[in-house]
């Protein structure tokens, strides 16, 4: 096949003027789906590690305690075969829905199994100390994870491809940026609503209010995954109209993609940045609630609210970002200055740490979800710039799973270093003060990374690398 050829079968997309484009109505249901994920994030991470590294409760080491969380995580590389097979074989009739209801189904019906995995964990912890029994349903419990991240990847990454086939280019960011705002809420809302559901907690009635709350919103969950999807993807989809996009699919294989994403510098330094700002931004995530326990005297209820703290605070950073700061400093310069406040916000944190005042930690992670709602805004903005259009879901995707691996690698990180610091200090909040002081350090070496970050040569190597992998892959 000719340039002239390839050239010709890129722009001969069918005209899509006859589909309906989403509304704004559409658009806040299709982020109902995304605000049940948050709420799924509160319970997973904000609730369970409380339960499972309190020292009151189940005093699990918190080393072990974030490797079984992170499982999730690690099971990332899925997203890529999922996303392939919701191209490539509709479930359900649909190429999108059908995956996105069965991964939630199951991702709801995990997390209550693997409740009770930790329960019998407990009791095996008690009877037996650590034997080998209890590292057996320590294993199950890393299984039941893993699955739970399955199914989150079943679910999530055929909801993202739905966001691309439901939108055209001139109204996808507005989709996206609801979304986005969306999570946050569900985020905020989770962090409410177990905060209300757990209030009044002790050791006596753990068992029955975590099963409860397992129990009521996950279906909860499910609900507005059926409420945000019906019909969006029967009446909007453009992906059958796609075929361009379905050719080059079934044409360019794994070897070609690897090259595209390598073919320029500037995406080994962007992944670099990525890595240094996402790990430094999520190794308080599983520590965070219990630093409010220990070092503040929370319950498990009030330090489940600092997330509603957070989100709150990133939630005024994300628009914050993208209607003021952006268009008047750019991208680069709003990202380094999001890092920036980020780094400081950890040393509110640790300040905080020495009042035991839960209210000066409330309002210091209310900066801290400021500074990182500026952070993602810019760094989602510059990850749009450095996407090759032609191989937009490979980039994307590329992406989404570094930043998966780098959260669970986070995840592990923050109860590896307070595990250390513990033992080195003794003293709770020197402990958890390592953790935050590290956090701000990495974010000074990704302000580093970024000042590196060339959009311009990027763009310039991977065009010339795309130009060559397409044609070489129509012709043969």
């Amino acid at each position: 096949m000719s340039s002239s050829d390839l050239s010709q079968l890129a722009g001969g997309i069918p005209a899509e003027h006859t589909l309906p484009k989403v509304g704004l109505l559409t658009m806040f249901r299709l982020g109902l789906f995304q605000m049940g994920l948050g709420i799924m994030s509160i319970l997973t991470l904000g609730v369970l590690n409380r339960i499972l590294i309190d020292v009151n409760l189940l005093a699990i080491p918190a080393t072990l305690a974030g490797g079984v969380l992170a499982m999730y995580q690690f099971v990332a590389p899925a997203r890529v075969w999922f996303g392939q097979r919701s191209d490539a074989r509709p479930l359900f009739g649909y190429h999108r829905t059908g995956y996105v209801w069965l991964g939630a189904a199951l991702f709801c019906l995990t997390s209550y199994l693997a409740v009770q995995v930790i329960w019998e964990l407990s009791d095996s912890l008690r009877a037996t100390g650590w034997s080998g029994a209890t590292y057996g349903w320590v294993a199950l419990l890393a299984l039941a994870f893993a699955g739970y991240g399955l199914c989150i990847s079943c679910s999530s990454t055929p909801f993202a491809a739905l966001l691309v086939d439901v939108s055209d280019e001139d109204d996808r960011s507005k989709l996206v940026g609801i979304v986005w705002t969306m999570l946050m809420v569900g985020i905020v809302t989770g962090a409410i609503t177990s905060a209300s559901l757990l209030k009044g907690l002790t050791a006596e009635t753990l068992r029955e209010s975590i099963n409860y709350l397992f129990t009521v919103v996950p279906a909860a969950v499910f609900g507005l995954a059926l409420m945000a999807l019906t019909g969006v993807e029967a009446r909007y989809s453009r992906f059958s109209r796609r075929t361009v996009t379905v050719l080059r699919e079934d044409r360019i294989t794994l070897t070609s993609a690897l090259r595209i994403l390598t073919a320029s510098r500037q995406t080994g330094v962007f992944f670099a940045f990525l890595l240094a700002m996402t790990v430094s931004l999520f190794m308080q995530q599983p520590i965070l609630e219990p630093y409010g326990g220990e070092v503040f005297g929370m319950s498990v209820a009030e330090s489940t609210r600092l997330n509603a703290f957070w989100g709150t605070g990133t939630l005024v950073g994300i628009p914050l970002a993208g209607f003021l700061i952006v268009p008047r400093l750019g991208k680069k310069r709003t990202a380094r200055l999001g890092c920036l406040l980020v780094g400081a916000c950890f040393g509110l944190v640790i300040l905080a740490g020495f009042t035991a005042m839960p209210a000066v930690l409330q309002g210091a992670v209310t900066v801290l979800g400021l500074g990182f709602g500026i952070t993602t805004n810019a760094a989602v903005s510059l990850m749009l710039d450095l996407t090759a259009a032609e191989t937009a879901g490979t980039f994307i995707g590329a992406w989404g799973l570094a930043q998966a691996m780098s959260q669970a690698f986070a995840t592990v990180a923050g109860g590896i270093v307070l595990d250390i610091a513990r033992g080195v200090f003794g003293v709770p909040v020197l402990a958890y003060g390592a953790v935050f002081a590290l956090e701000s350090l990495g974010m000074l070496v990704a302000v580093w990374l970024l000042s590196r970050v060339d959009v311009e040569e990027f763009r310039s190597d991977t065009g010339r690398a795309v130009a060559k992998v397409l044609a070489s892959e129509m012709d043969s």
